[in-house]
């Protein structure tokens, strides 16, 4: 054994792997200890790193392998990382338990910032680099949702002008939760961030793995530019086809995905696009100025359709590549039913969305780790567009919150129902009082009072 031990530190040396000083003391007792990949869930294992050894292959020999089942759960870099687990492949319950403390805290993250936007366009940059035709033969190479956006080289990619500052605002969580893994928390912030807007819930799948380093980071060119036929020479609409069709989808997905700008803004000073600042953003939230696509940014609903299609306002803005949504005869079919039927727009939204946040995941488990319903919070009722969900912000409630504030002791619609209807059994209403004058109300009240002073009394004797 102290021969494998010694390998073990041999093999280490020799490769990129981080290795944790624990491993030896458990190879010593041949026996499974906790050991968290960077990438995913926790697995009871042993961890070993093997520049030249296949995955999935047991590098123990004789009794120092018996017992031990190898499984893949590798990243390429400077060496293979083969994860040698005795038992129970993973620790599940740990991970799901780390998932919904992580959900929880970019929740508050998202309401606290506002920053619903820039964490959008984290998950979908993170996704959105993927190559259909390379495919998960050339995982992580071949781009998606593999937590690459935290290295420098794909921060500074043309199109992800300003996402590193995303990347620091999950940072902290990614601490508290550090066995979640970066690719899980891109796209949960995504999802969580439309959601909190009073958008659909996303119901997404998490084991994701991270790519190990920087050199797993896709070429730049892979994400849309709003102004292809300068950067690409590209009619708008080819130049949307040749991006998504890259990644596998479809006309009605990148039309439904579009409706994704009915957040946010853009800098003249990140993209080269829209104005320094307009009536709608002047005043933040967050940082001030940019210019939006929508009057209220950080609500989700299909307005970005209906203004797109009107171009009536100055202060929106529309880049070639949302113009050509209502000028292509395919795509325009699309957005013509999303301007007018939300209920629509939202279903097809989700689907496009969580399969947008698929691409180019490898999970661990295969199947991936579906989150229940008590990982997820209580919402309202109804959300301030009408729809069920949570309530969501309003750049246009921000500069005028203070005369929008209500008492608090002011009744909801429905309270304010139910005690008309039990006027009304009565025979009056809370306009019109009970003939003669008496208020039941107060009747029934001392009635009560009575009975309990009666009650009170005989048990006194």
């Amino acid at each position: 054994m102290a021969g494998v031990a010694s390998l073990s530190k041999q093999l280490c040396s020799a490769g990129s792997v981080h290795m944790l000083s624990a491993v030896e003391q458990s190879m010593h007792r041949c026996l499974a200890m906790p050991v968290r990949l960077s990438r995913g869930p926790t697995r009871k294992a042993m961890l070993f790193c093997a520049p030249s050894i296949a995955l999935g292959t047991s590098f123990l020999g004789g009794a120092a392998a018996q017992g031990v089942a190898s499984v893949g759960r590798v990243a390429a870099g400077g060496g293979a990382r083969v994860a040698m687990v005795a038992g129970t492949a993973v620790d599940t319950k740990e991970y799901v338990a780390q998932l919904r403390g992580a959900k929880e805290a970019v929740r508050e993250l998202i309401t606290s910032k506002k920053s619903n936007p820039i964490l959008v366009r984290l998950g979908w940059h993170d996704a959105g680099t993927y190559d259909a035709e390379q495919g998960m033969a050339a995982w992580p190479k071949c781009g998606g949702a593999n937590g690459s956006m935290r290295f420098k080289p794909e921060q500074s990619h043309s199109a992800n002008a300003g996402l590193a500052n995303a990347v620091l605002l999950l940072e902290d969580i990614k601490q508290r939760f550090p066995q979640v893994s970066h690719a899980d928390l891109y796209q949960m912030a995504s999802a969580v961030a439309i959601e909190i807007a009073g958008g659909p819930v996303i119901p997404l799948k998490y084991g994701r793995v991270d790519a190990a380093e920087k050199d797993d980071c896709v070429v730049d060119g892979k994400l849309p530019s709003g102004d292809p036929e300068s950067t690409h020479k590209q009619s708008p609409a080819d130049h949307l086809r040749k991006v998504f069709y890259r990644m596998g989808l479809n006309d009605k997905e990148i039309v439904a995905l579009s409706g994704a700008h009915t957040l946010g803004r853009v800098y003249p000073d990140r993209s080269g696009f829209g104005k320094a600042s307009t009536k709608y953003t002047e005043n933040g939230p967050g940082t001030k100025g940019g210019q939006s696509w929508t009057a209220e940014w950080l609500k989700f609903d299909n307005s970005y359709f209906k203004d797109v299609k009107a171009r009536t306002d100055p202060d929106l803005v529309v880049l070639s590549t949302d113009g050509v949504l209502f000028q292509d005869p395919a795509f325009r079919e699309y957005a013509e039913k999303y301007a007018e039927d939300e209920e629509l727009f939202f279903k097809d939204y989700v689907l496009a969305h969580k399969r947008l946040s698929e691409l180019g995941s490898k999970f661990d488990p295969p199947e991936g780790i579906v989150l229940d319903a008590q990982a997820v919070s209580p919402t309202p009722a109804a959300s301030n567009n009408g729809s069920n969900g949570p309530v969501a912000f309003s750049a246009k409630d921000y500069y005028s919150e203070a005369s929008a504030k209500t008492s608090k002791s002011d009744l909801s619609p429905e309270m304010k129902e139910k005690i008309r209807k039990e006027y009304l059994g009565f025979g009056g209403s809370p306009d019109t009082p009970v003939a003669g004058g008496t208020n039941p109300f107060v009747v029934i009240s001392i009635i009560v009072a009575v009975l309990a002073l009666l009650s009170k009394a005989i048990g006194a004797i």
